[in-house]
């Protein structure tokens, strides 16, 4: 069974499941169609029985748990491709939110995603992610947890502050410590703060198979998410770096164990260090090998770095508008990325495609990618649109996902660890400076004093080196009456 695309002069466009996890692009302007393909892909993905990841940007997507209407366009769509067994039906549908709004909640934690890519959510130079990378480094030696935000924070002014008692190898500038502090602080205005804790998602929730054989289709609500990039890319490019550590090697099977569709792809590649581009290209290239086809969604291939975009062999492009020189070298690009046919002239194409209409290259018998084509997309068969509120929300409470992670979890971590040993301290210099006042005077040492507890001074130099009052007051709801 392969997954049909649509249908041209020369017949319908299918994609074959045995070189799906070879990866792929669907590329195309703003309301050309891409959308309407990446539904169907979904769906054929769904039909195959192979669970499928995608972000919904736009909220369209979310129309995937509902049948379709029927439409004279539909129908004469249908009747010119010539699917013989077209259907309207919604699909298994699970939706995710960061936010825990609009899907269940998706959690991470710090440790899990490690000082490389909390670096590139900070936008931290090389000093400032080597101080970060030592602060991992400690949590590992000492074995406390990184949960959340907090833990970072607490960690980071505990080592500012006695790395001279931790040893030459933990020493920090306090400048680049309060440094990350403030981009800390900016995460949690974008909303980071809702994404770092537990219980954080297990990754088998995601590759989920239902009773009748259908995939389910994971929608991670991206509306809100998306206006801030930075979270959002990084999320999806640990969630390929989770997939591909985790996952056992299996070779080429007959079909994926999981498609994951990365759309405004442009965004994982935009102001990458050379370092994590190559990490970037690493994933894609062999996580190929455990199972998983990676298809990038964007404008132009031209945003997609010519390492990644060479592994990249099932390819659907869209209209592409060439009104300026660079527009025009974005079409030659799109068009030269493509196995020629005689009978098309590609560059000419991509400017004439109308909306629903594309450009597609499968690969084929021994994964060699088949000549270009073009060709009508097959209309999907579950809804073009959004779901309703309604219609969401009981999609959510059917979702079994909601028990596991539907409420968050708050365990002992490196904030109430460091928290507890700075309070310990606080009470063994407290009990030393009494003893040694009351030897002084020749009276019984009272357990009480006036002076500011090493703890205190603590708390109160992590809440100053937030840098303004708010974050006194967010370091006030967190730590409560500690810092009276």
């Amino acid at each position: 069974m392969s997954i049909l695309i649509g249908g041209s002069d020369a017949g319908q466009v299918f994609l074959d499941p045995r070189y799906a996890n070879r990866h792929g692009l669907v590329a195309g302007a703003t309301g050309t169609g891409k959308t309407v393909t990446l539904q169907c892909l979904a769906e054929g993905f769904s039909d195959l029985g192979v669970p499928v990841f995608l972000a919904d940007v736009k909220g369209d997507l979310s129309g995937l748990c509902q049948p379709g209407k029927p439409h004279p366009k539909v129908d004469e769509r249908v009747e010119k491709i010539g699917i013989a067994d077209y259907s309207q039906r919604g699909y298994p549908v699970a939706f995710w939110d960061l936010f825990g709004k609009l899907g269940v909640p998706v959690r991470a934690t710090i440790s899990e995603m490690g000082p490389q890519l909390i670096s590139r959510l900070l936008e931290l130079n090389e000093t400032q992610e080597s101080v970060l990378t030592l602060v991992f480094e400690f949590a590992d030696a000492e074995g406390i947890l990184l949960v959340d935000l907090a833990d970072l924070r607490t960690t980071l002014l505990y080592l500012a502050d006695h790395s001279a008692d931790l040893g030459t190898g933990y020493r920090v500038a306090k400048s680049s410590v309060n440094a990350i502090l403030r981009r800390l602080l900016m995460l949690e205005r974008e909303g980071g703060k809702s994404f770092f804790g537990e219980p954080a998602l297990q990754l088998s929730d995601f590759m989920q198979v239902t009773r009748e054989g259908r995939g389910v289709i994971n929608v991670l609500a991206a509306e809100t998410l998306i206006l801030s990039p930075r979270i959002y890319s990084t999320f999806l490019l640990w969630l390929l770096s989770e997939l591909f550590e985790t996952l056992p090697e299996l070779g080429d099977p007959e079909k994926p164990v999981l498609v994951f569709f990365f759309d405004e792809a442009h965004l994982l590649f935009k102001g990458a260090p050379k370092s994590l581009l190559e990490k970037i290209e690493q994933v894609v290239r062999l996580i190929r090998s455990k199972g998983v086809g990676v298809y990038f969604i964007t404008q132009s291939p031209a945003d997609i770095p010519d390492s990644v975009l060479g592994q990249l062999g099932n390819r659907v492009q869209h209209a592409l508008r060439a009104y300026t020189p660079k527009e025009q070298k974005a079409v030659r690009v799109a068009a030269q990325s493509f196995r020629e046919n005689p009978a098309l002239d590609t560059v000419s194409v991509i400017s004439e495609l109308g909306v629903g209409e594309a450009l597609v290259s499968t690969l084929q018998n021994k994964g060699i990618p088949a000549p270009v084509q073009r060709v009508l997309v097959r209309p999907p068969s579950s809804r073009m649109g959004k779901a309703s509120a309604e219609e969401r929300k009981l999609q959510i409470e059917r979702d079994p996902n909601l028990r596991l992670y539907g409420t968050a979890v708050d365990p002992r971590s490196a904030h109430e660890v460091l928290t507890e040993r700075m309070k310990a301290m606080q009470a063994e210099q407290d009990e030393a400076e009494l003893k040694k006042r009351a030897k002084k005077a020749g009276t019984t040492p009272a357990r009480s004093s006036s002076r500011q507890s090493v703890g205190e001074a603590f708390l109160k130099s992590l809440a100053r080196s937030l840098g303004s009052a708010t974050g006194q007051r967010l370091m006030r709801g967190i730590l409560g009456s500690l810092l009276k």
